[in-house]
């Protein structure tokens, strides 16, 4: 497993990735209409703000006041509105599922690859891109590599690819990311 992380580009904020568990599901789970590191950064901007990372503290934060610490400039997401609600929501399901342990999610009763996927794509704001492209962050980026997590993943498990958030390692292959999503927004576009 990395001991660090390069999806930020700021040290602290990519340490805190790096070794907590609940900042890297809510820096995937803010990945969306921004850019990724702006996305990833959004975490420590939370513990800065409420000192820590605090599951049970976030899940039981009165929701208007979690939403002004989420609007607060800069904000931790271009939506601090419904990015602060779904945070909430991610961590009142890790909270009451997995007794406020992250990690239980891709740990508890030893799942295989599909059984993670399961996992990922029943919490609040994951959907199945974004729950294979977590799995395929954990399996290439943090170690947790369960039985058939690339399969799970589908091609964002694929070795030596270059299409999402588990594949930047540095400023090099989060330029190749950027020019796959662009091609193939392209192509999209190209063959509607």
């Amino acid at each position: 497993m990395a001991s660090t992380l390069n999806l930020v580009g700021d040290p602290d904020a990519d340490t805190l990735l790096a070794e907590n568990p609940l900042a890297l599901l809510i820096g995937m789970l803010l990945d969306q209409q921004v850019p990724m590191e702006t996305a990833f950064a959004g975490p420590k901007k939370l513990a800065d703000r409420l000192g820590a990372l605090d599951v049970h503290a976030i899940a039981e934060a009165d929701p208007d006041e979690f939403i002004a610490v989420c609007a607060r400039p800069p904000a931790v997401h271009r939506f601090p509105k419904s990015m602060g609600q779904r945070i909430q929501a991610l961590c009142a399901a890790i909270v009451d599922d997995y007794d406020g342990d992250a990690a239980a999610l891709w740990i508890s009763g030893d799942p295989d690859g599909k059984e993670v996927l399961k996992r990922l794509k029943a919490l609040p704001g994951y959907g199945d891109q974004k729950a294979r492209i977590f799995l395929a962050l954990l399996g290439k980026q943090r170690g947790v590599q369960p039985a058939g997590w690339r399969a799970a993943a589908g091609d964002y498990g694929l070795e030596g690819s270059r299409r999402s958030i588990a594949d930047v390692v540095d400023e090099q292959s989060l330029r190749e990311v950027r020019e796959f999503k662009k091609a193939t927004k392209a192509a999209a576009k190209a063959g509607k």
